[in-house]
């Protein structure tokens, strides 16, 4: 009896255990986007009153870029009527990473609560490991506040690839001391060639308290991800560029190899 009772009991967990794997099998495939932070102001402007906004929508996948995502920005005025319906197609999301937005709309109605919403995105599996993505390195980054209260952002874009990048995005986040993010805008630079650098200079408007530190981040500009995959493929620029010019040593001052076991 007991040893039946045993048997009977290891096939309750083997159903358990097969159920469980059923579960995760159903689970499986590419992580929603999700919207990291965001922040909007709004600020009377002209006639009417401008809205701007900013938000890092996140790519939990590596081996998926997040293609055709949209961002919805709606307001309403205080009667709860809605006055700003704006649909922001975005850049590809690049696997693993985050993807930082930005966009300004005018209202000719006073709105006094903005809501950012996003569109899910569609899938692209990439066809190199995700180490061939490079970043685009970023450098000399300059915050100055003008008169005006806005904020102008300066700074380089890099491209890492043997391939001209062509137009980038570059978006400036600024966030205060506690790093909440208080602002952050959107320019393109054109005609970016492999291993040079190309300025970007970026105005930051409606931003919410003092600014304490600035991120900016660069990225292809386009809804899929064709022509980030085609710098890929073209390949990273190399690092050492330069064929050093001092004579070879006569003897290698090196450490013999771990496994060498010569005196």
């Amino acid at each position: 009896m007991t040893r039946r009772c045993h048997l009977t009991v290891a096939l309750a967990l083997a159903a358990l255990a097969m159920a469980s794997c059923a579960r995760e099998d159903k689970q499986e495939g590419p992580q929603p986007l999700a919207l990291k932070e965001h922040m909007s102001s709004i600020v009377r402007s002209g006639a009417g009153y401008a809205v701007t906004w900013a938000g890092v929508l996140s790519n939990p996948n590596r081996w998926q870029f997040g293609e055709n995502a949209v961002a919805v920005i709606t307001a309403v005025d205080a009667a709860g009527k809605e006055v700003v319906h704006q649909e922001q197609p975005l850049d590809a999301v690049p696997p693993g990473r985050p993807l930082a937005f930005s966009g300004r709309v005018t209202s000719p109605a006073q709105p006094v609560r903005v809501k950012i919403d996003y569109r899910p995105a569609t899938w692209r599996p990439i066809p190199r490991v995700p180490s061939a993505f490079l970043k685009f390195p970023i450098s000399d980054v300059r915050t100055d506040k003008l008169t005006n209260g806005s904020y102008l952002v300066t700074g380089y874009v890099l491209d890492p690839f043997r391939k001209p990048a062509g137009g980038l995005a570059v978006t400036a986040l600024l966030r205060d001391a506690a790093g909440k993010l208080v602002g952050g805008a959107t320019s393109y630079v054109d005609d970016v060639r492999p291993g040079a650098r190309r300025r970007f200079v970026i105005t930051v408007e409606g931003v919410r308290g003092q600014v304490g530190a600035t991120d900016v981040h660069a990225t292809t500009w386009g809804s899929t991800a064709k022509t980030y995959e085609d710098l890929a493929q073209a390949g990273a620029v190399p690092l050492h560029t330069v064929a050093p010019t001092t004579e070879p040593f006569v003897k290698d001052r090196g450490y013999p190899p771990p496994n060498d076991r010569r005196q």
